[in-house]
């Protein structure tokens, strides 16, 4: 705690008085960030840092695993944060965040190591999908970091699937107003890579080119074609 104090005296006499005027902006006018960021708790993965996020400009929900819990009348923490990011700030793009060596994909594969810890079990059920599917789609030789590894990939494509059973990010991909992006940070290399929808794989952007995205309401079909508004022009 003594070096957390430290950091805080640091931050209030060295880096803050550099940024006073928007901080006062913010404080004026309010937050508008264009994205939400739902991250893993863990201590190495910051989204601000891997960002280079500044103050107002990403909205961050960080749990264990990254989880989207599927859309239910119980209220949530995660559940609360993506309906006030879309229906009170007006984000337009959502990133699922996942990331190398995660403690909680780490669970899935050994679920001794969860006896002790319940609730960290119950709360997984959310991403027991995605062990499934290195279970049964993937090699059976794959080494430890490897399935670990591919878990917390798939991890991250199971709660996009998750993200699409709650009414405002139904609502906004129906319209064309939101985006949803899976990216894997990998802590050892400070590499990340991004989910193509397009090609169901993750990979590094090519630098200027347009970032990958995994979902987006564009070009989506009505049910009753008489009743889908024109696309906007290019």
């Amino acid at each position: 705690m003594g070096d957390l104090l430290k950091g805080i005296s640091s931050f209030r006499g060295a880096v803050f008085p550099g940024h006073s005027e928007l901080y006062r902006k913010l404080a004026r006018e309010g937050q508008q960030p264009q994205a939400l960021m739902i991250s893993c708790a863990d201590s190495r993965v910051l989204p601000e840092t891997i960002t280079q996020a500044g103050p107002g400009e990403l909205f961050v929900c960080r749990n264990a695993g990254n989880i989207v819990p599927p859309f239910s009348t119980l209220n949530g923490g995660v559940s609360s944060a993506i309906e006030y990011a879309i229906l009170a700030l007006g984000v337009s793009d959502i990133v699922v965040c996942g990331h190398s060596d995660c403690g909680a994909m780490k669970g899935l594969c050994h679920p001794e190591m969860l006896q002790p810890m319940p609730n960290v079990a119950a709360w997984l059920r959310h991403s027991h999908a995605a062990y499934s599917i290195v279970c049964q789609a993937y090699p059976k030789d794959l080494s430890e970091s490897d399935r670990v590894r591919a878990v917390a990939m798939e991890n991250v494509i199971v709660q996009l699937d998750h993200l699409k059973t709650h009414p405002s990010v139904a609502a906004k991909l129906a319209t064309s107003e939101i985006t949803l992006h899976g990216w894997f940070f990998d802590i050892e290399t400070g590499e990340v890579q991004v989910y193509d929808g397009a090609t169901s794989t993750f990979r590094v952007p090519e630098e200027g080119e347009p970032l990958p995205v995994a979902v987006t309401g564009r070009d989506r079909p009505h049910v009753m074609p008489q009743f889908a508004a024109p696309l906007a022009a290019e």
